[in-house]
């Protein structure tokens, strides 16, 4: 068994990527990551760090939120020269590096629902362009895993994580439209399905192991194992009983599961790593899995990303949930 983080950290300039990327190479031995830090603004965010890897867009960011427009904007430009500089920064520290390593990227649906079209409201809105938006993100992402593989040419095992926190609202009808006072039609799961399986089918196609990741409740994990993803990253505390027989599903099947099992936050008091172990087992035990079974394919994560942890939290959370990693093996 082994531990990963979700991908952001905290901090808010370039000191704080380069503590970040120190205490992620240094505390995740088994499955480090990109990190991202948010802190430094909207290019470093979630959505600035996927429109960074599409291929073809021009986007730029209003004071409504990033907006597809006819060329690249200041901080489009910015977006993809801060992970240029973030991979430089990683590529020379992470030289000699062997195993596996994972990098993170928003699904399509998350930034159909978060990026507007030129003239205004969601790319959700318009059929073509949710889809455009997505053969774009999935042109990008190959060509981003091959610049990693250029970048660590030691990592055997590479991982792409999918973000897709608004996947269920999506599917729910409940995101906003642009006035506030209604809600986006909702997406068929058939559509949503394909939109997934074009960026999943991307990463496989370059040998690297598609995942999904989404902290929010009712994510449907059988429509994400059927679009392709070969990982699925939960947070524990937000599962029903049905996430439950679906996450255990996977498993049975060989595919891998990260459990979210340690806070994010700094917790008023901080949990053990026996204590930490015992939850686990104590999940196992509920879906009916023994540990002996199944070997790296249960990771152990943060409940979501640090970015919003002190700094005094996310190392000491991250060397948690290795050890604890190392108890259950």
């Amino acid at each position: 068994m082994i531990a990963t983080g979700v991908g952001s950290m905290p901090g808010g300039d370039q000191a704080s990527y380069d503590e970040a990327v120190r205490v992620v190479l240094g505390e995740l031995t088994d499955l480090p990551h990109l990190p991202e830090v948010p802190g430094r603004g909207a290019p470093a965010g979630m959505l600035g760090r996927a429109l960074a890897v599409t291929d073809g867009l021009g986007v730029d960011l209003q004071p409504a939120g990033w907006r597809l427009t006819d060329a690249s904007g200041v901080d489009h430009r910015r977006a993809r020269s801060l992970l240029a500089q973030d991979l430089d920064g990683l590529e020379e520290r992470a030289q000699g590096l062997t195993g596996s390593f994972k990098v993170q990227v928003a699904g399509p649906w998350t930034l159909s629902a978060s990026v507007e079209k030129p003239r205004g409201d969601k790319v959700l809105s318009d059929v073509g362009a949710r889809r455009d938006l997505a053969q774009s993100l999935a042109e990008g992402v190959r060509s981003h895993v091959r610049d990693l593989r250029r970048r660590l040419p030691g990592v055997e095992r590479l991982v792409v994580q999918v973000d897709e926190p608004s996947l269920a609202a999506v599917l729910g009808g409940r995101v906003p439209t642009a006035s506030g006072f209604g809600r986006h039609r909702t997406v068929h799961p058939p559509e949503a399905s394909e939109h997934l399986q074009w960026v999943l089918e991307a990463v496989a196609a370059e040998d690297a192991e598609p995942w999904v990741h989404s902290c929010a409740p009712e994510t449907p994990w059988a429509l994400l194992r059927g679009a392709g993803a070969r990982g699925l990253s939960a947070d524990l505390d937000t599962l029903s009983a049905r996430d439950h027989e679906a996450l255990a599903e996977a498993l049975d099947a060989g595919e891998t599961v990260v459990l979210g099992v340690v806070s994010s936050r700094e917790p008023a008091t901080a949990p053990t790593d026996t204590e930490v172990t015992e939850r686990v087992l104590r999940w196992l035990d509920l879906v009916g899995l023994d540990v002996a079974t199944l070997g790296d394919t249960l990771v152990l994560s943060p409940t979501c990303g640090l970015a919003g942890a002190t700094p005094g939290w996310s190392g000491p959370a991250l060397r948690l949930l290795t050890a604890s990693a190392r108890h259950l093996s």
